[in-house]
């Protein structure tokens, strides 16, 4: 039943709620519409190269949302996220145990070279118990749920997983703890090309739930048994200085947190957040902006192409870009959303849609001359539902104009 929508039928993307589910699950072929169809695309520099990165955390309304209809749905002004080109990860997050992302955004972000991440979280006193469950008996519990979650992965075709435990940890749970993150990273990587698992900084050495804010002596032994620590948002520029130099040649391994809704005691949120972005590059480290759906929550739905135009130029500056290398490249610029439907240059359909694995490549890049500049069109569209408005005056006798 998970698999369908029970007021509609359709199918869904899902999660699973407990230890138990995921200890049960297995390939099921009511599910095949959730394995992603689109294989991760290559992009210059790769990954691993050693320049900062840029993690988005995706957490809005508990997730699960219009996303989760495989099929897409006929929702009027949906959130889109289309600045691939500016990042390097992508996460779905939501605070049911295991999130695993729905298959419309793998597909999406592969198109453009993104590797996707899941949430295994524990939290409060449920997340004692599971933690309890898993981590305070022998090797084969924590193994179990460790190749579980690598099989989920591969099955999906996503790429890793963020780890988030927000609970305090028993003497015998916190002992398991960095063999569970080794077993779970060299699981992920056997069965995902270019597999990621990222811990947040959540835990202390001794199972006391303390967020430092950095890289530290207290949580660096989780750091050391995965491929990055997402750290927490409270923090100031000394803490980045003492990152800086803990974390050694790993620095881009470390993910400084941002809190776009600038909840607690934060350097910048909102249209700010370029401020905290500013410091965490000048310590060459690499970023985690959580809740960028701020922009569709705080603002509204109603001119959210503009204000998220306007939010992202307002960072770009402080994130490195990718470009695309493969050929050939075809797009028709289309957002996987739209007041129409279109084919040809005909409108096919009335009405609103929403489907973002039908996203194309969005090749674009905020500009900063001002002359020209690109947005997006709902009005009218060769393919899909938007097209590329370039707009601007072009003086007279000028006879090269290039736009980004």
């Amino acid at each position: 039943a998970r698999h369908f929508d029970t007021r509609t039928t359709e199918p869904i993307s899902f999660f699973l709620s407990s230890l138990e589910e995921l200890l049960a699950w297995q390939p099921d072929s009511n599910d095949d519409f959730n394995v992603s169809a689109v294989p991760l695309a290559k992009r210059q520099p790769p990954l691993r190269s050693k320049r900062p990165r840029t993690l988005v955390c995706h957490d809005m309304r508990g997730g699960y949302l219009e996303d989760r209809f495989i099929q897409g749905s006929a929702t009027r002004n949906p959130y889109v996220f289309y600045h691939w080109r500016y990042i390097d990860i992508f996460v779905y997050f939501s605070h049911h145990a295991v999130t695993i992302p729905p298959v419309c955004w793998t597909n999406a972000a592969h198109r453009n070279g993104v590797p996707v991440l899941g949430t295994f979280i524990t939290e409060w006193t449920d997340g004692e118990k599971l933690c309890e469950a898993f981590l305070a008996g022998g090797e084969e519990a924590y193994r179990a749920v460790s190749e579980q979650l690598a099989r989920i992965a591969q099955h999906y075709r996503f790429d890793g997983w963020l780890v988030n435990m927000e609970n305090t940890l028993s003497v015998s749970c916190v002992g398991n703890l960095p063999p569970f993150l080794r077993h779970l990273t060299a699981q992920v990587h056997s069965a995902v090309p270019e597999g990621l698992v990222i811990w947040y900084d959540s835990i202390l050495q001794n199972g006391a739930l303390k967020w430092q804010n950095e890289l530290n002596e207290e949580n660096r032994v989780f750091f050391d048994a995965c491929d990055g620590l997402f750290t927490n948002y409270n923090w100031k520029e000394e803490h980045l200085e003492r990152t800086r130099g803990l974390a050694g040649p790993r620095h881009t391994d470390v993910y400084v947190g941002i809190d776009v809704f600038a909840r607690g005691d934060v350097i910048g949120g909102g249209f700010d957040t370029d401020k905290s972005l500013r410091l965490i590059r000048q310590y060459g480290l690499s970023a985690a902006i959580f809740a960028p759906g701020w922009v569709y929550e705080h603002l509204g739905a109603e001119n959210f192409l503009h204000n998220e135009n306007k939010f992202w130029g307002l960072l770009a500056e402080y994130l490195p870009t990718h470009s695309i290398c493969t050929l050939p490249l075809a797009t028709s610029f289309s957002l996987g959303m739209g007041t129409s439907r279109f084919l040809a240059g005909k409108e096919e359909q009335a009405g609103p849609w929403y489907d973002l694995s039908t996203q194309e490549i969005q090749p674009l890049y905020a500009e900063r001359e001002g002359r020209l500049s690109t947005s997006c069109c709902l009005q009218d569209a060769w393919s899909g539902g938007s097209s590329l408005r370039v707009q601007g005056t072009i003086p007279a006798g000028e006879e090269h104009v290039a736009i980004r």
